[in-house]
């Protein structure tokens, strides 16, 4: 039984999403060099993954996208985020599409269309042709226009029933833990020589924008995982402790998109980003929408004087976790005053939408029902904040849980779950949770809101 704290309540006048990465969940990888992503050679590392595991079959998902369809339809949702593997389509970073990866993506769109919901694609969800990043990846400039070529190639096929993208996902992640500390994929460690990652990564944004609005898109924007960033304690080196992370977790995206500038780089000693004539503004007419992932709180405190950064990564005092521990804590206020900070520093903020929220909590690899009560709650938490912010000015369209099925969480293999629908990885099996149902109702229950009032004037 759903507890009464988190029974259905939502903000009405919004649209409603779930959210899945191609890596994650499909399977059939493509066989030998060609098609190969950095999330092949990454996982080939000793110990780079938790437990193992590769992504294969994971939700088999390239095998079963009727499936999933029928899970995101069921929802009632309104669009549904999935991501298109540059790797898969664009084997080498060059050429001409794979013809079949091309058919399989059309394929997908068209069975979203025929239930109802509408697709809205991700064209890099991490997943970099080995080949590119061999060419230097992301700290080459070049590579932004290899990446408008690839938007191009997708957008020819699918553009004509395609109306709403994603171009990157989470660059701070990738520049941050793919490029600076190596956790993630392609596993460098370059500290502050990674910085320049962010600048080429946006600028692809931009290219691959300006491709897709030539054929025909009437929403383009990137989403960023943000997070609101705490001091340890109210002492003047965390307060700057804090200052500094959230320029270049946050602000280091932000404001080129938004302002048209970086923040003061030169402040933290740091050499400024390889700017070219042009490039900012392209950068800042390049956005219809500002998505945010947000997934938890940072609370950090100064460094010691020999540290190479200037904070420390601490946990999150009085607040509940997730099944990642410390390294997760759960704040849903943490949202809604990070979305209220945004729009006060850019009061002419354009649409923004929550491009990924959620939690994974431990579950049994088998079940036939799971009640998952603490995704509920944190659910609710999230979308509670998201309607005070909306209560205060900031213009919140669009809400996406992270994520429909369980999947392979990078990383950490298959030991974190965080999906609405439970999946036995052994036999690809779909069971949706309490959280599937208590979503549907979310949606169900906020549309009806919504009608009401429509019908009210």
């Amino acid at each position: 039984m759903t507890p009464e704290s988190v029974r259905p309540s939502a903000p009405s006048g919004i649209r409603w999403s779930a959210a899945t990465s191609a890596f994650q969940i499909e399977g059939s990888r493509p066989a030998g060099e060609s098609g190969r992503s950095i999330w092949d050679d990454f996982l080939e590392n000793p110990g780079a993954i938790i437990d193992g595991s590769t992504a294969e079959p994971a939700c088999d998902s390239y095998r079963r996208p009727d499936a999933d369809v029928a899970l995101a339809a069921g929802l009632g949702l309104d669009r549904y985020r999935f991501s298109i593997p540059w790797a898969r389509v664009q084997p080498d970073g060059v050429g001409r599409g794979d013809t079949s990866a091309l058919d399989h993506y059309s394929r997908l769109v068209d069975l979203l269309l025929d239930a109802g919901v509408a697709p809205f694609p991700t064209l890099f969800h991490w997943e970099m042709p080995s080949s590119v990043e061999a060419d230097g990846g992301w700290l080459e400039r070049d590579t932004a226009e290899r990446f408008a070529d690839y938007a191009a190639i997708v957008a020819d096929r699918l553009g004509d029933r395609v109306q709403h993208w994603y171009t990157l996902n989470e660059p701070a992640m990738t520049t941050l833990q793919g490029y600076a500390v190596g956790a993630l994929a392609p596993g460098k460690q370059l500290l502050f020589g990674a910085l320049p990652t962010a600048h080429h990564q946006l600028l692809a944004h931009a290219r691959a924008a300006a491709v897709l609005r030539a054929h025909g898109a009437s929403a383009v924007g990137l989403v960023n995982n943000h997070t609101w960033v705490l001091p340890l304690r109210d002492t003047a080196d965390d307060h700057q402790a804090a200052a500094v992370y959230d320029l270049i977790h946050n602000r280091i995206f932000s404001e080129p998109l938004l302002a048209g500038a970086y923040p003061d780089l030169a402040g933290l000693g740091l050499p400024p980003m390889p700017v070219q004539d042009g490039d900012l503004e392209a950068i800042r007419s390049s956005i219809d929408f500002y998505g945010i992932n947000f997934y938890n709180p940072t609370t950090v405190s100064a460094a010691a004087d020999d540290s190479p950064i200037p904070f420390d990564f601490v946990p999150t005092p009085g607040v509940p976790v997730t099944g990642f521990g410390p390294e997760w804590p759960i704040m849903p206020g943490a949202l809604r005053e990070l979305l209220i900070d945004l729009h006060t520093r850019h009061p002419h903020l354009p649409p923004v939408i929550i491009g990924e929220n959620g939690a994974s909590f431990p579950e049994p690899e088998r079940a036939t029902r799971v009640e998952d009560t603490e995704r509920i709650e944190y659910l609710a938490g999230h979308i509670a904040a998201v309607g005070a912010a909306i209560d205060a000015g900031v213009p919140v369209e669009e809400f996406t849980v992270w994520s429909l099925l369980d999947n392979w969480e990078w990383a950490d293999g298959y030991t974190q779950r965080f999906g609405l629908v439970h999946v036995d990885f052994e036999t690809g099996e779909r069971t949706p949770k309490a959280s599937y149902e208590w979503y549907r109702d979310v949606i169900s229950g906020s549309r009806a809101t919504t009608i009401a009032a429509e019908e009210a004037r």
